[in-house]
């Protein structure tokens, strides 16, 4: 029964900061001065509501410090812009990048926060042209603009998609480009990467990741892996994660500690390989 309750435990993250980064990461404080993996990613990266998120696991699995960079909602332009991450991420022995969604990054059509990549900052004149009906005044977070969008226009909708996923993939190379060491992309979802442009909906993260798109950028990785979520994994929703009874529908929607154990055991291999260990 304690097991049960821990959902009323809320999770202390020990923030920290590393020195040439402007972003918060989830603690302890680690020493960047030997062998490391450096883990980039979102809310999942991040592990929230989770005691011992995918990298911890992996740590454990591959007896080498696993470095949690990842930052809750980052979209690509939170580490693309950040370029002490960056430098620190290319020390490391190799890095596991989780696949961002293609809707929390700054592209032709509107422009996000810097680093809260899931706030919407400022619609471009190209966008109003495109839904001159909409009040923009009305949004605040990108995943509620974008619906909004599907429901006044589907044929418009499909404009603005396929145009951020043709962004996605640009700002994506520029991002592995810029990151020296070896890249191990991680897809993370409860579903395999789709086929075409209508590979996944506003509500699917990656949010409009296709295969397509992922073959575009996987040539600029050392490897690919995919992680699907296993269907007894999604059906122990908030099961051991730690949150406050307030956020417990934001937990229900995030891949919890089966999930986790996965997505460590997918990708660690991998890494071994990688480092011939």
């Amino acid at each position: 029964m304690a097991y049960e309750r821990m959902g009323h435990r809320p999770l202390d993250y020990r923030p920290v900061q590393y020195d040439g980064s402007k972003l918060v990461f989830r603690g302890p404080q680690r020493t960047l001065a030997g062998d490391f993996i450096a883990c980039l990613g979102g809310t999942e990266t991040y592990g929230t509501f989770i005691d011992r998120p995918y990298p911890d696991l992996m740590e454990r699995s591959l007896g080498m410090s696993c470095v949690n960079f990842g930052w809750p909602n980052a979209g690509v332009d939170a580490f693309l812009k950040d370029e002490g991450l960056l430098r620190l991420a290319s020390r490391g022995r190799a890095v596991v990048l989780q696949v961002p969604g293609a809707v929390n990054f700054s592209n032709p059509f509107y422009k996000v926060h810097p680093r809260r990549n899931d706030r919407f900052v400022e619609a471009t004149p190209r966008l109003r042209r495109l839904f001159p009906e909409v009040d923009f005044t009305e949004f605040h977070f990108t995943r509620h603009m974008m619906q909004a969008f599907a429901d006044v226009s589907h044929d418009r909708f499909a404009v603005l998609r396929e145009s951020l996923q043709e962004a996605w993939v640009t700002r994506m190379q520029q991002l592995l480009q810029k990151i020296e060491a070896p890249v191990v992309l991680m897809w993370l979802s409860r579903h395999v990467p789709g086929l075409g442009h209508d590979a996944t909906g506003v509500a699917d993260d990656p949010a409009f990741v296709s295969r397509a798109m992922l073959r575009a950028i996987g040539s600029r990785a050392a490897k690919v892996v995919e992680v699907v979520i296993s269907e007894e994994a999604c059906a122990q929703g908030t099961r051991g994660m730690r949150f406050d009874p307030m956020q417990e529908s934001v937990a229900a929607d995030l891949p919890g500690l089966l999930a986790h154990s996965e997505a460590a055991r997918a990708v660690s291999p991998v890494l071994e390989a990688l480092l011939g260990k």
